[in-house]
């Protein structure tokens, strides 16, 4: 075997181990995918909120569902110029800022059209929020995955893996046989007709102190970490 494939091989076996246990899926009537073992989802109204069972990561991190009927304002256009535009924000000392958009696209998962988005500090400050908006015959669909900044790589693989298995499964007759708790098409998915203020968070990590600096990509970060470690398990092997 190559050194090449010895290390990629070494990579991939150590990104395998680092990965958390995922031994259930969260379901409702509109949508599925997967959760780590120590995550919950309770509904609450029409919303459905997913945290972790400790204490500590459940201030650190949140994943909010909702739905509606569809009405005039719903459309992928809508959606994706609504998540092009930075929200004004009210910090904690009263200021407003404006968050950053860190990207927006229009991508298939699992054979189903998303409108996804990225944002730093758009639903409380410090906080990333990701934005996965999507319309099925009647019904349109949001969820939110935020977590605080200085811990958004804890959260990374948990998030890919939640969104790589992001499936709709809500049947054309959900709206008519009432199986969905969802808002009237009269309603926006949120302020401003999509993404959905998160509750707020019990003693929550303070924000990072300049939020609006454009430091290192978590996910880099995560990348370059995981490479190493592979590095020097394949260096330590080649020494023994």
């Amino acid at each position: 075997m190559s050194i090449c494939r010895k290390f990629l091989f070494l990579a991939a076996f150590t990104f395998c181990f680092a990965l958390p246990s995922y031994g259930k899926m969260f379901r409702n009537t509109y949508v599925q995918f997967d959760l780590p073992d120590q995550w919950n989802c309770n509904i609450e109204g029409t919303e459905w909120v997913c945290s972790s069972q400790n204490k500590t990561d459940s201030k650190e991190s949140i994943i909010i569902l909702t739905a509606k009927e569809v009405g005039p304002q719903d459309s992928f256009g809508g959606y994706e110029t609504y998540l092009r535009t930075p929200k004004q924000v009210q910090q904690l000392n009263g200021k407003p800022v404006a968050s950053q958009v860190k990207n927006v696209r229009i991508r298939k998962i699992n054979d189903h059209q998303w409108v996804d988005s990225l944002h730093l500090g758009s639903e409380i400050p410090g906080y990333y929020t990701r934005y996965l908006a999507t319309i099925k015959d009647k019904i349109a669909i949001l969820v939110t995955l935020s977590a605080h900044q200085k811990y958004y790589t804890k959260y990374s693989n948990d998030y890919f893996r939640a969104v790589e298995s992001l499936r709709v499964i809500a049947p054309k007759d959900a709206m008519a046989k009432g199986l969905a708790p969802v808002k009237p098409g009269t309603e926006a998915l949120g302020p401003n007709g999509l993404p959905s203020t998160l509750p707020p968070l019990e003693n929550e990590p303070p924000p990072v102190e300049d939020a609006s600096s454009s430091g290192p990509d978590p996910l880099l970060l995560l990348g370059a970490a995981l490479i190493a470690a592979a590095l020097g398990y394949y260096l330590w092997k080649k020494k023994t």
